[in-house]
């Protein structure tokens, strides 16, 4: 099967079980969006939602999330991984879209990745479902699925958002990241599938036997 075909049964099997594509970590506004985000990384969205949901009641906008102060910040998320760090990210981040940018989140790649604790990854989430601009964030589920389906070498994870960004429509973009996010916990997890257990997986590689060795993201 060749490549190209592999990823017009992907867009159609994503499509038939994901329609909808709900953000996965709650969020009041485009500010707390970007908090959550920032906040994920190396914990379960789960977590975050659990921690952020009282977070959020108090300190909704970054005014009152730098008000709130970093010790206060911290305290509400101490239960997740780095938690001093983000805490501190956190707190300097809402200081400068306080003070620099009228308490409004900026709309720019560039912009966004200069605030502390905003990597890549946590930029294109926003900017592709805050504000509707393509993008293509990886994390580990689509790099992941990514080698598995053979859309890309999966040599880093900068080179797995280029190849998918190649093979998939643009107007696509911001839906897909999600439903293989989705599809890559319920149904292609890291010990759940190998490569060859999932319907996806045998549908793409009718033929395939061995495990399919992942490079981690």
């Amino acid at each position: 099967m060749k490549r190209s075909e592999r990823v017009e049964i992907i867009i159609k099997r994503l499509e038939e079980i994901y329609p909808e594509t709900p953000i996965p970590l709650d969020h009041k506004n485009d500010f707390t969006l970007l908090v959550a985000v920032a906040l994920s990384a190396q914990s379960t969205d789960k977590k975050v939602n659990e921690l952020t949901k009282n977070l959020f009641k108090v300190s909704p906008t970054a005014e009152k999330m730098y008000k709130l102060g970093e010790k206060r910040i911290y305290d509400h998320i101490k239960q997740l991984g780095l938690a001093k760090t983000k805490a501190r990210n956190i707190y300097n981040l809402s200081k400068i879209v306080f003070e620099t940018y009228n308490n409004k989140i900026p709309k720019t790649f560039k912009e966004l990745e200069s605030l502390p604790g905003v990597g890549h990854k946590t930029a294109s989430v926003v900017m592709s479902q805050a504000f509707g601009i393509p993008a293509f964030p990886v994390d580990t589920h689509i790099h992941r699925l990514s080698q598995r389906w053979g859309l890309s070498s999966g040599k880093n994870v900068k080179q797995t958002e280029y190849d998918l960004k190649k093979l998939f429509p643009r107007v696509l973009w911001n839906k897909l990241h999600l439903q293989m996010i989705f599809y890559g916990r319920d149904y292609c997890s890291a010990r759940g599938c190998n490569g060859t257990n999932c319907k996806l997986c045998k549908e793409l590689y009718p033929s395939r036997t061995k495990p399919v060795v992942c490079t981690k993201a």
